[in-house]
């Protein structure tokens, strides 16, 4: 019963979140502000781990496909598959929900135990749409921003590894990077991180929004953020892949 309540809540604080703002300019404020905070400040990491991933999957692919019948083109193809379908919209949106989801809810439930959120519905600000929505706005704006270049980079890492490295020719890389290229792998791959980016955003502002208790219990509330967030982005991953690959 208590997974229906929360579900039940969660849903509630939603029909709150997603309305129209009183003060479009200010809106518009906001979610550049939440734009810079939950996306361009992650962009340093992004960079480095997929970099770094784009050249790990390269090397291991090269040594796992070792076989006389393979062509080793194919390297290059799985590299590019597995950057562009799975690691980076899934493994870069579970880095961002750890470090956007602990952000947002720490944040949010910092202002609910100091009653900053107390004050703002006392002069009858919607709060759920104030302190989330721009976020939510903000993530599914900047979120698939950093998986293309998240994607563009993976790539790039291999081909790294590939110029520098006696793992294979560069031109068989480059071959199997462009062999057989669907766009609608990049759409799979979107569509994914926009779902994702709401799920990091509303369930950590869930989390933050009804933290109850002192300094301690927003430190809970930012862990079971990213927790459940992480969860819900695998499971999706999982839903989205059955529907949109099948």
């Amino acid at each position: 019963m208590n997974l229906f309540f929360h579900i039940g809540r969660y849903f509630e604080l939603m029909r709150r979140v997603i309305i129209i703002p009183q003060k479009a300019s200010f809106f518009r404020k906001q979610v550049i502000v939440e734009i810079d905070n939950l996306g361009l400040k992650s962009l340093g990491i992004v960079v480095i781990i997929s970099i770094f991933m784009g050249g790990v999957v390269t090397i291991q692919t090269a040594f796992n496909t070792d076989h006389p019948l393979l062509p080793i083109y194919a390297v290059g193809f799985a590299t590019r598959q597995s950057i562009i379908l799975e690691f980076s919209p899934t493994i870069i949106s579970l880095i961002l929900a750890g470090k956007v989801g602990s952000r947002i809810a720490s944040e949010i439930g910092s202002m609910r135990v100091t009653e900053q959120i107390d004050a703002l519905e006392v002069m009858g600000v919607n709060s759920a749409g104030f302190l989330i929505f721009p976020k939510i706005v903000a993530a599914l704006i900047i979120n698939p921003a950093l998986v293309i270049i998240s994607m563009f980079l993976g790539i790039w890492g291999g081909w790294l590894v590939s110029a520098f490295t006696d793992v294979l020719p560069l031109s068989h890389y480059m071959s199997g990077i462009m062999l057989e290229f669907s766009e609608y792998d990049i759409t799979y791959a979107l569509i994914k991180t926009v779902v994702f980016a709401f799920l990091i955003t509303s369930i950590s502002g869930y989390f933050g929004f009804y933290t109850k208790g002192g300094a301690l219990d927003v430190g809970h509330s930012s862990t079971k953020a990213v927790v459940f967030s992480s969860i819900f982005i695998i499971f999706f991953n999982l839903v989205l892949t059955q529907i949109l690959l099948a």
